[in-house]
């Protein structure tokens, strides 16, 4: 038995080359390089790492200035639906090419935001990516400081301060608005969230009320609510208008979570939904489809969105030729039975 056997306490990339049949290099360029590999050689390394019971000191590889195979995310929240297929796809493509994700969040504060960031750079993550376009002047300043490859999700617009993949959220206001608009509505109350520090509510809202004005239809002032992303406080806030003498045909809310808090609320005080109101959201969240009424809503593709948000920033940490700095992805009404054509 050698001395490096009698020694040794734990294994290291030798006894996984040896385990694989490959040089060292080659089960270096797995973990820093693995689109580099052929799959089956991937494999036959990860077999090797489980036989063998390798785990990396990424601590040393950093003060080396070698990758950390880690990517920080920043959400405003986790707490509900909103970002959750979205976080699954990004982690599910960063796990497929070796890399991990880091996610923090900030409670829609962008000074929160901004310390977040600090956080996950102080780990000395490969990349970075936030979710939206609007962020504190430090944040940005921030990134640009460290030349630290980034990737803004969920909001799509040419000329971005940040490299960015989703949709137009404005389109997506105007979609749902016009969608109601089309059934005939044209008493329609609104429930969005405060839309400082929240740009995809603020866009969606925007457009929303341009899809109205060029209809003709003004929403009176006690219409117009806002809730934050909370089944709970979206039913308080409705029960109220919807309790009136004159209350609208039809709600549009700022996303799915909210349209089900309005939908407790109808049902609460004895209102059928869609019969005596139809109510539309925007995102189609899982379980949007299955819930009763079945929720009438703009789908946001935030699979795709994570998954080529994951593609883009993990080219950039590779320093591949960029082809593109903004991907638009589609939207798409699907009108269900939370909504119904006024007779």
């Amino acid at each position: 038995m050698n001395n490096r056997s009698k020694t040794i306490n734990k294994p290291d990339i030798v006894d996984v080359a040896q385990a694989a049949g490959v040089s060292i290099s080659t089960v270096s360029r797995s973990f820093n390089h693995p689109e580099l590999l052929k799959p089956a050689t991937r494999k036959k390394i990860d077999r090797a790492v489980q036989r063998v019971g390798y785990i990396r000191n990424r601590a040393a590889q950093v003060m080396h200035g070698r990758r950390t195979a880690t990517i920080g995310l920043v959400v405003p929240t986790i707490d509900n639906a909103i970002f959750a297929e979205l976080i699954q796809s990004f982690s599910a493509e960063l796990d497929e090419n070796g890399f991990t994700m880091l996610i923090a969040s900030h409670g829609f504060d962008l000074e929160r935001e901004y310390q977040m960031l600090r956080k996950l750079m102080e780990h000395r993550v490969d990349g970075i990516a936030v979710i939206g376009l609007e962020h504190s002047d430090a944040s940005y300043k921030l990134i640009e400081q460290q030349e630290l490859p980034a990737v803004a999700i969920w909001n799509y617009a040419q000329g971005a301060r940040l490299p960015c993949v989703g949709v137009q959220n404005s389109k997506a206001g105007r979609m749902a608005a016009q969608h109601l608009i089309d059934l005939g509505h044209r008493e329609i109350g609104l429930v969005f969230p405060e839309t400082d520090g929240n740009d995809r509510a603020k866009d969606r809202l925007e457009g929303a009320l341009e899809a109205l004005q060029s209809a003709g239809i003004n929403v009176p002032t006690e219409w117009r609510l806002e809730a934050p992303y909370s089944i709970a406080e979206a039913k308080r806030a409705s029960a109220t208008m919807l309790q009136q003498i004159n209350r609208p045909t039809a709600i549009l809310c700022g996303n799915d979570i909210i349209a089900q808090g309005v939908l407790f609320a109808a049902r609460h005080i004895g209102l059928d939904v869609p019969q005596h109101l139809s109510v539309m959201g925007i995102g189609d969240f899982k379980g949007s489809a299955e819930f009763e009424p079945s929720i009438s809503t703009i789908r946001i593709p935030a699979k795709q969105i994570g998954m080529v948000a994951a593609r883009l920033i993990l080219d950039s940490v590779a320093q591949l030729p960029d082809n593109s700095n903004a991907f638009e992805c589609d939207l798409l009404l699907a009108a269900r039975g939370s909504t119904i054509r006024l007779t």
